[in-house]
C-alpha cells in the first residue's frame, strides 16, 4: 500500500508499505478521504513537539472496514467509519474522569503512532465510529474537526443568552462558530481576524459580527456597541490574547485556551479575580465523536461550509502547500484516496 510519510522534518514521500493486519480488538479501515490539519503541517516542518519520525500522519480519516481483528464482530465488515485518533489507556486519573483525551499513556493517531494518510490502516475497533448512510463521505471526514468544538463548548455550557467572541477564523475558530450558533443557539457569535476573507468565511459558519483587528482596535470595537462578552475562544493561539481577553470579558465570564505556544503570557491576575472569571483550556476530544455524528445527521452544523480545496493524495505537498500558504481562500483542504 501506498502510504505518507514524513521521514524527518522537511522530508515527505509517498512510501511502499505492507498492508496492516488488524491486531486483537482492532479493524483495519480503507481509507477514503482525508484532512489536512495545521498539526500535521507542524509535523511535517518539525514544530510538532510530540511527532516521533519517520511518521505516517493524519489524524482526520474516514473509510470502509475491510478487515478486523481478533474479539471484532465480523459483522463489522464493511461499515462506513469516521475514527477518532485518540487512544488511551482507560484507567488513569484523566481517563477515569472522562478526559482521556489528556491520558497520562496518551497515543494520538498521525502523531504517536502512524495516522490515515495512507490507503490502509489498523486501528482500535472501539475509535473506528459508524457513519449513517445519510451523511456523505464528505462530511464523514470532517467529524474530527468538529470535535475540537464540541470539546470547547461541552466544558464551558453556552446559553442561548451567552454573547461569544472568538479569535481566528481557522477551521477551530469555523467550527466552533457553527456549534455556538447552530447547536446552543447563542445570542450573538462574534468573530475577529486579520484576513477579509477568513471573515467572510466566518459569515457563512453564521458570525452575526467581524472585526478585523489588523485594522483597528478591538476593544474600541466592542466598545462603541456595548459589548461584554461572556464567552471568549482564543483559537487564533497566540500568547499576547489571553490578557486581552481578560480585560474585554464581563464579569462571570468564561475564557478558553486552545493554543500550544511555549511563549510565556503576561496576565495581571487582578483582572481574573475581579471578574471571577473561568478559564479553560481544551486540547483534542473526549469521546466527542458520536456528539458530532448526531449534530450532522440532525443538519445542526453544515461541514461543507469549510471545505475549499480536494486534491489526490499523491498531491499532497501541492495540497499541504496551500493549506499553509493560501490563508485567504483555502480553509479546509481534503485528499482522496482509490477507491
Amino acid at each position: 500500500m501506498k502510504s505518507i510519510v514524513i521521514e524527518t522534518p522537511n522530508k515527505l514521500l509517498i512510501d511502499e508499505r505492507p498492508l496492516p493486519e488488524p491486531a486483537a480488538g482492532e479493524v483495519r479501515v480503507k481509507i477514503k478521504l482525508a484532512g489536512i490539519c495545521g498539526s500535521d503541517s507542524h509535523i511535517y516542518r518539525g514544530h510538532n513537539p510530540f511527532a516521533k519520525y519517520p511518521r505516517v500522519i493524519g489524524h482526520e480519516f474516514f473509510g470502509v472496514i475491510d478487515a478486523v481483528g481478533e474479539g471484532v464482530d465480523a459483522g463489522r465488515l464493511g461499515e462506513r467509519v469516521s475514527v477518532d485518533p485518540v487512544i488511551s489507556c482507560g484507567h488513569c486519573y484523566p481517563c477515569s474522569v472522562g478526559k482521556p483525551n489528556v491520558c497520562t499513556s496518551l497515543v494520538v493517531l498521525g502523531v504517536h503512532r502512524d495516522g490515515g494518510f495512507s490507503e490502509y490502516a489498523a486501528v482500535p475497533a472501539k475509535n473506528a465510529w459508524p457513519i449513517p448512510d445519510t451523511i456523505p463521505d464528505k462530511q464523514a471526514v470532517m467529524v474530527e474537526p468538529f470535535t475540537i468544538a464540541a470539546n470547547v463548548t461541552g466544558q464551558i455550557n453556552p446559553g442561548e443568552n451567552d454573547i461569544a467572541l472568538i479569535y481566528g477564523a481557522g477551521p477551530m475558530g469555523l467550527t466552533t462558530v457553527q456549534a455556538l450558533k447552530g447547536v446552543y443557539r447563542v445570542k450573538q457569535v462574534i468573530v475577529t481576524d486579520r484576513i477579509e476573507e477568513r471573515l467572510e468565511m466566518a459569515k457563512r459558519s453564521g458570525a452575526d459580527l467581524v472585526i478585523n483587528n489588523g485594522n483597528a482596535s478591538l476593544q474600541d470595537a466592542l466598545d462603541a456597541q456595548g459589548i461584554k462578552p461572556t464567552i471568549i475562544i482564543d483559537a487564533a493561539c497566540h500568547p499576547s490574547i489571553l490578557q486581552e481577553a481578560i480585560g474585554l470579558a464581563s464579569p462571570a465570564a468564561r475564557i478558553v485556551i486552545m493554543g500550544f505556544s511555549s511563549e510565556p503570557s503576561q496576565i495581571v491576575q487582578q483582572g481574573i479575580t475581579g471578574k471571577e472569571l473561568s478559564i479553560f483550556s481544551s486540547r483534542l476530544n473526549a469521546h466527542k465523536f458520536p456528539v458530532v455524528i448526531d449534530w450532522i445527521s440532525r443538519g445542526l452544523i453544515d461541514p461543507d461550509k469549510l471545505v475549499t480545496h480536494t486534491f489526490d493524495y499523491q498531491q499532497v505537498t501541492d495540497a499541504i502547500e496551500v493549506f499553509e500558504k493560501d490563508q485567504r481562500q483555502c480553509c479546509k483542504v481534503l485528499l482522496t484516496f482509490p477507491r
